[in-house]
């Protein structure tokens, strides 16, 4: 492992709001600004479509609300019951589509979790087998943009789960959150990490700088996290997206590093995922035998809840991979917008 690189600069003021990209995200940005109640037909949330741009970009600022905020937006802006109301349509619409992807998903937690837990001989469709072999480092620049919505604040969505465990899975889920927090170190805190990668990589590593740039397969994998982090009712599904998440993370992380090794995107870069090889593969452990475990021997009834949850997140990242192969096979870019 190489020594630690030099904390990066982390810009901490809240981020600026977008442009919208359709009716409900305008009705969300205009109410944002203006301090009013958000303006849009009443039919448009049930005619949006449930994986497009603009649900997910209002139910993405909307949800910001509850991490950073932003730049010129009262904090109370936070609980105003008429955002919060949009929000809950938005969130129903979105949720709604998922179990009706997922109708054939498995009900139980082995038969979700039996596919992570082997390595595929195929690796094919693999994004991550994809950078490591053949990747530019353009591409390891975009797909860095992309996930640095997710990476900038990296086991926040995650903790909202904590005050709703008890026992053995909330104390080993705490102990998996105080490692992404960094075990104490704030040069270690994981976000932290990825903000050095992107330093690395010449990107702007200012929280949210990239929302312009994400298409809506991107964001619906962020917003899948608020949604089920913000509800105690779906506290099964984040377990399981949470497990999901951990199980698969320590090989993919090794080909990343191996990718920004091979394309020389600079020590930091490749950091962040060797970090990520040795951590994730005890994380893995834990969360099966400790949070997952613990869970279902307190509420058992929470299973099928579970399953959906590691089902979801496997539906939402097949989606985004296909998304961003289907740009990079063409040479084309996955973002919305190129990188300057």
């Amino acid at each position: 492992m190489p020594p630690p690189s030099p904390s990066p600069v982390v810009a901490d003021r809240a981020p600026r709001l977008v442009e919208e990209r359709g009716e409900l995200s305008r009705a969300v940005t205009r109410a944002l600004r203006s301090g009013a109640a958000p303006r849009h037909a009443a039919v448009a949330v049930r005619r949006a479509d449930p994986w497009g741009e603009d649900l997910h970009l209002a139910l993405y600022l909307l949800y910001e609300l509850h991490y950073r905020g932003f730049e010129g937006v009262d904090d109370a802006r936070e609980w105003d019951p008429d955002l919060l109301r949009l929000r809950r349509a938005l969130e129903s619409r979105f949720l709604n589509a998922l179990r009706a992807e997922l109708t054939d998903a498995p009900r139980t937690v082995s038969e979700a979790f039996a596919p992570l837990l082997v390595e595929p001989v195929d690796l094919t469709g693999s994004l991550s087998q994809y950078l490591a072999t053949d990747g530019e480092l353009w591409q390891l620049r975009e797909y860095a943009a992309l996930r640095s919505l997710y990476h900038l604040k990296e086991a926040d969505p995650h903790a909202w789960v904590i005050p709703r465990l008890t026992g053995r899975a909330k104390a080993a889920m705490v102990a998996i959150e105080y490692d992404e927090f960094g075990a104490g170190r704030a040069d270690r805190v994981h976000a932290r990490l990825f903000a050095a990668l992107m330093d690395d990589l010449d990107l702007d590593n200012a929280y949210g700088r990239y929302v312009d740039h994400a298409p809506a397969p991107l964001l619906a994998t962020v917003n899948l996290m608020s949604l089920l982090g913000l509800h105690r009712a779906l506290r099964g599904a984040l377990v399981g997206h949470f497990a999901s998440v951990e199980i698969t993370s320590s090989p993919g992380s090794r080909r990343l590093a191996k990718a920004m090794r091979r394309c020389g995107a600079g020590a930091a870069a490749e950091r962040f995922y060797a970090e990520h090889v040795e951590a994730d593969a005890v994380h893995e452990q834990v969360v099966r035998h400790g949070v997952v475990d613990g869970l279902l021997t307190d509420e058992p009834a929470l299973e099928p809840d579970i399953a959906f949850g590691c089902a979801a997140t496997v539906l939402l990242e097949d989606r985004l991979t296909a998304h961003i192969r289907e740009a990079w096979d063409r040479s084309a870019s996955a973002l919305r917008r190129p990188l300057q």
